[in-house]
């Protein structure tokens, strides 16, 4: 009996005294020290459902990444998935996510130049200002010096020409459908854009730019 109300102190502390207090008494237990232990069942047959631990947390605090790329003007691909960090504000999050978008853009873009191909600059449209500027800025300041090293490749390929971060309206940002509940009128409007004509975002991005247009929260 001592053995198995030993094993029960894993998940009830509650006892943990009363059954190490009887153990001692193994080798020759008296009638007091069996009334004791029944006592103890009795505790714990009273309160059977009630178990110590640490309690499980399901939401956390981590950001979703949400992407999804264009070509021309038709959504080919898309992305939704927690960042693997919690951010420390909502201008890491957007840079982190940027710069999730920026591989597979770049991958879409080498794939396709084996095919005779070209493009230019690709415009990636992202609904941070803050974010944008930490990608455009090459100094390092205490503000960015925690993000990741990884996360840089993003400033890289901006230097190198081979992507252009273009602002864009969180209302015409297509890739908020990936991230977050929406209000009702936004999602149906978003859940439309199967196919996203330059009028919607007419003033946010050059009609003449052609190819690739991603657009990411």
């Amino acid at each position: 009996m001592i053995g198995s109300l030993l094993y029960l102190t894993a998940t009830r502390p509650d006892i943990q005294f009363a059954v190490c207090l009887c153990a001692r008494y193994q080798a020759s237990p008296r009638t007091s020290h069996r009334q004791a232990v029944k006592r103890i069942f009795g505790y714990r047959n009273s309160l059977p459902s009630l178990v110590f631990g640490t309690p499980r947390r399901r939401i956390d605090r981590k950001s979703t990444s949400g992407t999804c790329q264009l070509l021309g003007t038709s959504l080919v691909s898309w992305s939704s998935r927690k960042q693997a960090s919690v951010s420390l504000s909502t201008t890491e999050a957007e840079y982190i996510a940027a710069a999730s978008c920026c591989s597979p853009l770049l991958w879409m873009k080498a794939t396709l130049s084996d095919f005779g191909l070209r493009f230019g600059k690709i415009p990636l449209l992202v609904d941070s200002t803050s974010a944008i500027s930490v990608a455009k800025n090459p100094v390092l300041h205490s503000r960015t010096k925690h993000i990741e090293v990884r996360f840089h490749f993003l400033r890289d390929h901006y230097e190198k020409g081979d992507i252009d971060l273009v602002h864009i309206a969180s209302k015409n940002q297509l890739a908020d459908i990936f991230t977050k509940p929406l209000e009702f009128g936004a999602f149906v409007r978003l859940r439309g854009w199967r196919c996203v004509d330059n009028a919607l975002i007419k003033g946010e991005i050059e009609s003449q730019w052609t190819g690739f247009i991603a657009l990411l929260v």
